[in-house]
């Protein structure tokens, strides 16, 4: 017996109630030109799409070698066919034979014919083994040598019914093959398709499944859509066959092509979409038409039986992995005239009708999502599949918010802030992915949560859930990683609406943690000209905002003015933080006096001057003396340097950069030297407002 492999297509989300249960039994190749595979692999040189020994799938009549491909001198094997267990199936070895016990075939048809009258005076539980390997083998000579119209022929007799019934589903794979690779304009075409569909008419339903299942599992590539465009019509018919087991048979189903399409590139702009290169887009609209019964099936049953439960239960995990892919990476055509001709938005609408179909409205899926005490069933489904459901769960909140996919179903109830509550979540994990197609969406899905509430009236105590504080993490993130330009400045956009915001406390809460997480000098710099303007905005009402001003803001600048790693800090990496400290403070200087000290700058004045200017003095004079060695040094040796043609490398932020012609090394080296003279400027300045504040106020003490 040939050991049993994994299933490749179980459905790999079977966590829910009344699941199928044990896994997916092995499927076996079927149809002679399909080599055996052991342990997940083909034997031979083989494929399950292509017959070894010729380049045309269907011109294989001069040898028969591919029909053993491990290699057996006679027959073997015991019976064929499988048995309909109770949520599996139990399979039993099949029959494969070898050339050199057949010999030389004369004509196929003959030969068929003379199998076909052996079994017709036989009983169908009296087909021995050996009848079932002769007529596979007969039948495949037939395509082979192009006899196809007497094949059908035989097939539609219908003193063959009972023959075909049990062996007729041999002859599938072959057709199949052969309306795959043969030229569309072959006239022999309209008698394959006859005889596909005669096939799947009058098999075993039960056989049938599992082989054309087998046959979308194999391919790749561009092969892969083509293959479900054949096989999706006859493979709902053949489900719809079907007496016991239905749930399990479509969620078998389901999982199969969901897995393939996985597997297909999803189209990027409107020209990939338009193209289709690899029929993904078709695919799509073909699996909704594949669906539909099913779904009006769980509908029309009004008893709620224990099968149509677990029909339901294989219908909503298909909707959740094709939330996830392919439309969480999908991009989709603008809201206009052109959206009625966008496939992927169309398979998207069509996937959230069947959730409201089924007895899951999006409303009820979205609320219920990552609550600790939810009003659905499927508990043991969230917990299991916990990173494929969040993914799902954000795609579905991007498609209902910013696509406006079905958002007429939510209530008009909700608040603004609620609504960005119920979707931050969702924000932040599309902004924990790197791909450009997904953490773009999570900056579209915070825009139009943030354009949706007004300024300055969003509570600090949101900043206490975590997704509020990690979301504007992820937007410093995009900021300074992400190699796109315009998501970039779209990522520091949604940082400062999410600023203007919040509440007072709120914005004082964000500017703490992300001076204390950023590691960035320019976002640093970002924060501090907000709370230059926070400080401005508090100073012109009556009363002072407490939390710019006072204490509380003294608190804040102890993390803005000072040096983190004192006199020996490097100026450059940091001088974006540090320009920007210095006009702050330049700000206070001129805004507040001393007398009236409301910001509590100059009760704080000692501890700045300590902490931030005198070490900023000093890392200014090392820097300079460093960068003025480094220029003389180069000047005079740019002779020597040019001479021997030798190039310089340049180290920045810490990693070095090779191959840099000594005129550039200048150029970075006075660039340099510019930004420390612009700090210095600015340092003297305030140095100076500092000196002329401070005489003024004693004047007006002594005065």
């Amino acid at each position: 017996m040939p050991p049993a492999r994994a299933p490749r297509f179980h459905p790999p989300w079977s966590a829910l109630p009344g699941g199928p249960g044990p896994a997916a039994p092995p499927l076996r190749a079927w149809g002679s030109a399909f080599p055996r595979r052991n342990g997940g692999r083909w034997e031979g040189n083989a494929s399950p799409l292509r017959p070894p020994a010729a380049s045309n799938p269907c011109d294989t009549a001069s040898s028969l070698s591919g029909l053993n491909t491990w290699g057996s001198a006679s027959l073997t094997g015991k019976c064929l066919g499988h048995t309909w267990g109770e949520g599996h199936l139990d399979f039993h070895p099949v029959w494969y034979i070898s050339a050199s016990k057949l010999g030389k075939i004369g004509m196929a048809v003959e030969e068929l014919q003379s199998i076909i009258k052996r079994c017709q005076i036989l009983d169908e539980q009296d087909f021995k083994e050996e009848d079932f390997g002769l007529f596979q083998v007969a039948g495949q000579r037939c395509i082979d040598e192009g006899h196809v119209e007497q094949l059908l022929e035989i097939i539609q007799n219908e003193k063959n019914k009972v023959i075909i019934k049990n062996m007729g589903w041999n002859l599938v794979g072959p057709v199949v093959r052969c309306l795959l690779w043969n030229d569309k304009e072959d006239d022999k075409r309209k008698y394959y398709f006859l005889m596909l569909d005669l096939l799947v008419k009058l098999c075993n339903p039960k056989e049938l499944l599992l082989g054309l299942l087998e046959l979308i599992e194999e391919p790749s590539g561009k092969q892969i859509s083509q293959i479900i465009l054949l096989l999706l019509q006859p493979l709902q018919t053949v489900i719809q066959k079907l007496r016991n087991n239905k749930a399990y048979s479509v969620g078998l189903a389901l999982s199969t092509l969901w897995s393939q399409l996985s597997l297909l590139p999803v189209p990027y702009s409107k020209e990939q979409i338009q193209t289709d290169d690899y029929g993904l887009c078709q695919c799509c609209k073909a699996l909704v038409e594949f669906t539909k019964p099913f779904v009006e099936e769980v509908m029309d049953d009004k008893e709620n039986s224990q099968e149509n439960e677990n029909l339901k239960d294989e219908l909503l995990k298909f909707c959740f992995k094709s939330l996830k892919c392919p439309l969480l990476t999908a991009q989709f055509l603008e809201q206009s005239e052109e959206a009625g001709n966008d496939p992927l938005r169309y398979f998207a609408s069509e996937i959230i009708g069947f959730l409201s179909a089924i007895g899951h409205p999006f409303p009820k899926v979205l609320c219920n999502h990552g609550r600790k005490k939810r009003t659905w069933d499927y508990l043991e489904f969230e917990e299991e599949e916990g990173k494929q459901l969040a993914d799902s769960m954000a795609s579905l909140a991007y498609l209902v918010f910013v696509q406006g996919i079905s958002i007429d179903q939510l209530p008009m109830v909700l608040s603004p802030s609620y609504l960005l509550q119920f979707n931050m979540g969702h924000i932040e994990v599309f902004l924990q992915r790197t791909e450009e197609s997904i953490f773009s969406k999570g900056l579209d899905l915070l825009e139009n949560g943030l354009l949706r509430i007004e300024d300055n009236s969003l509570l600090h105590q949101y900043l206490e859930i975590k997704s509020f504080l990690t979301v504007p993490q992820g937007l410093v993130k995009v900021m300074t990683l992400c190699p796109i330009e315009t998501l970039r400045k779209k990522s520091l956009a949604m940082l400062q609406l999410y600023i203007n915001k919040l509440d007072s406390q709120g914005k004082y809460t964000l500017f703490r943690c992300l001076l204390n997480t950023s590691n960035h000098s320019g976002v640093e710099a970002f924060i501090i000209q907000n709370i230059k303007n926070q400080i401005d905005i508090s100073l012109k009402r009556t009363p002072n905002n407490k939390w710019f001003t006072g204490p509380q803001l003294i608190s804040l600048l102890d993390l803005v003015l000072f040096l983190p790693e004192g006199a020996e800090t490097d100026l450059l990496q940091n001088s974006d933080r540090i320009m920007a400290s210095l006009n702050l403070l330049r700000y206070l200087v001129i805004k507040d006096n001393e007398n009236d000290n409301q910001t509590g700058l100059w009760t704080e004045l000692g501890k700045i001057q300590n902490n931030f200017l005198k070490p900023l003095h000093t890392g200014l004079n090392m820097s300079k003396a460093h960068y003025e060695a480094e220029i003389k040094n180069s000047q005079e040796n740019s002779q020597e340097v040019q001479n021997s043609k030798d190039l310089c490398s340049v180290t920045v932020g810490g990693e070095e950069i090779p191959n840099m012609p000594p005129e550039m090394q200048l150029k970075v080296l006075h660039s340099a030297l510019f930004t420390f003279d612009l700090i210095e400027s600015v340092l003297a300045r305030v140095e100076e407002l500092i000196e002329i504040k401070t005489k003024s106020s004693s004047e007006e003490n002594m005065g």
